[in-house]
């Protein structure tokens, strides 16, 4: 039988930046295995949530944008940071209808990952939301260009094979989303 690691003993924590989004903390940690005090830091940040929005012909309602940290466009789901006391749920409609103009009537929850658990605090949540329509025009804050392109479901793997999906977060999505297809034959009714 394997041990499970002990908990490190949290001795302090002293706040270093609040950039908005997310806030930097230096935490010094006691190890149980050596007792040695050491400085740990993390990135204290609110949960994220992406959607796969499926429209009834079975395509995916897919984002393109450009991302300060690679430099690059990128292709994703819809997605975002869930607001201070918003549930996950309506924060995924939210995200979805902002960036894309659709919605649905149901938005199931598949699953989550922890983005980085060596230093970030979230977990970013994982949606799917069936039989999508249009309902209105994008609402794009000025610090976003997000183009919409509508891709056929079965086309997801060859582009995650490709390298044309390269945000970790997506490539995990997409396999939680099929994963939960598999188990769900029905899924879209």
């Amino acid at each position: 039988m394997t041990d499970i690691p002990k908990i490190w003993k949290k001795i302090r924590t002293t706040d270093l930046a609040d950039y908005t989004v997310f806030s930097v903390h230096r935490v010094d940690a006691q190890s149980p295995r050596t007792n040695k005090v050491l400085p740990f830091h993390v990135v204290r940040c609110a949960d994220w949530i992406n959607v796969f929005p499926i429209t009834a012909d079975g395509r995916i309602v897919m984002v393109r944008q450009y991302r300060h940290g690679t430099e690059q466009v990128t292709l994703e789901i819809p997605g975002g940071l869930i607001e201070p006391g918003e549930d996950p749920v309506r924060a995924a409609h939210r995200e979805m209808i902002e960036e894309t103009g659709y919605d649905s009537a149901r938005v199931i929850q598949i699953g989550f990952v922890n983005p980085n658990p060596a230093f970030m605090t979230n977990r970013c949540h994982t949606f799917l939301a069936p039989r999508v329509e249009y309902v209105r025009k994008q609402t794009q804050d000025c610090g976003e260009d997000i183009h919409v392109v509508l891709v056929p479901l079965d086309e997801i793997p060859e582009l995650v094979a490709n390298g044309t999906i390269t945000h970790a977060l997506i490539v995990a999505a997409a396999y939680q989303f099929q994963l939960y297809i598999d188990r769900n034959p029905d899924w879209n009714k």
